[in-house]
């Protein structure tokens, strides 16, 4: 016998010493056959979220500028109201609530916001879409800037929680980039060959 040690091989015990013996010709390791279907998961699961991952996003962003926008037809509905407001008041250079009344500025933003959900909802007119997202995250990311005292007026100027109801808009802003990447003509693409 020999001590000699195959590839793929299995011991075998043998009193004191143990002989390996070569694997069956052609049978894969329980280890390949795992690796090759764990592979091909990978691949398709890499297919499936080329293929509706863009979609899935647009529709999600829809949905929640629709779900937002909805409440703020109501007066004290909306945890934002008082923000908005306040945003919309420097904005404007004082017309709202002086000119425009605060209602009226929200209904305004209300229907911005529930347009814009049922554009990227249906997947139509996203160019429209995309220029009134750009109008709509101008204004939400605004108070950052204009509003500063408000927003880190937390201990050690930390985010109050409507400063950190604005800084996780910055995820609606990334979304809208590759929303807009899209509606120009930009797509995922799959891999030639799995990594």
């Amino acid at each position: 016998m020999s001590n000699e040690v195959y590839p793929h091989s299995a011991p075998l015990s043998s009193g004191t010493s143990t002989i390996v013996a070569p694997a069956p010709a052609g049978r894969l390791r329980t280890d390949d056959r795992l690796a090759a279907a764990a592979g091909r998961g990978r691949a398709a699961a890499v297919r499936w979220l080329v293929r509706h991952s863009l979609a899935a996003l647009r529709i999600s962003y829809g949905a929640v500028l629709l779900g937002f926008g909805f409440l703020k037809y109501f007066p004290g509905m909306s945890p934002a109201q008082s923000l908005v407001l306040a945003t919309m008041h420097l904005l404007t250079l004082g017309l709202v609530p002086t000119v425009l009344p605060g209602m009226a500025a929200m209904a305004l933003v209300a229907t911005l916001e529930c347009g814009i959900g049922l554009l990227l909802i249906t997947g139509r007119w996203l160019r429209l879409a995309v220029g009134l997202m750009a109008i709509h995250l101008t204004g939400i990311l605004s108070p950052i800037v204009l509003l500063p005292g408000r927003m880190f007026a937390g201990r050690d100027h930390m985010p109050t929680l409507e400063g950190q109801y604005v800084l996780k808009d910055v995820i609606l802003l990334t979304a809208g980039m590759v929303i807009a990447a899209t509606a120009a003509g930009g797509r995922l693409v799959e891999p030639d060959k799995p990594r």
